[in-house]
């Protein structure tokens, strides 16, 4: 996947005999998804799509047409070209553009690369692979998504408070 390439779902199975798939939705949901009709650069086109009522959703493609079909599908990512998302206001981010970012203290100390972006219901956390690897311990640690951590970032860096980097 090129780095233009945004992730937004990634079929999970088959739903049903008639090609529908179901998918695990890594964005805003089903309102946000639905804005795309085409994924993969083309290679996949969206007749219809529906919440699952559980988180996920329900899709059918053009090319998915019997549940062989569907089937083949499993564990493909549906992605979209970066410039079809709709523009950040000031604040916001996409998980694409945090992951690989250097990571220091306020004082200016390396102390990793953001490796994943995690949501577990209250607010985005961070993982953050320490550099230098430490010989024995955490070789990672988790920084919550908030103004008190998170001082600042750009497409290079991104700035910690050094109490988060203490742990």
């Amino acid at each position: 996947m090129s780095a233009d390439q945004i992730e937004l779902a990634a079929i999970s199975g088959a739903h049903g005999v008639s090609g529908e798939v179901r998918l695990k939705l890594f964005g805003e949901g089903v309102d946000a998804l639905s804005q795309h009709k085409s994924f993969n650069d083309g290679a996949l086109t969206l007749k219809k799509i529906r919440s699952d009522n559980k988180g996920g959703a329900v899709a059918r493609f053009a090319e998915s047409s019997d549940r062989n079909a569907a089937e083949k599908l499993r564990g493909t990512l549906l992605t979209v070209s970066k410039d079809t998302l709709p523009a950040l206001e000031e604040g916001e981010y996409y998980h694409a553009d945090l992951i690989g970012l250097r990571v220091e203290t306020d004082a200016g100390t390396t102390v990793g690369r953001v490796i994943a972006v995690e949501n577990f219901g209250a607010t985005d956390i961070l993982e953050i692979a320490k550099d230098p690897v430490p010989a024995k311990g955490m070789k990672t640690f988790m920084v919550p998504m908030t103004k008190a951590a998170v001082l600042s970032w750009d497409t290079e860096k991104l700035a910690i408070a050094g109490d988060f980097a203490d742990q």
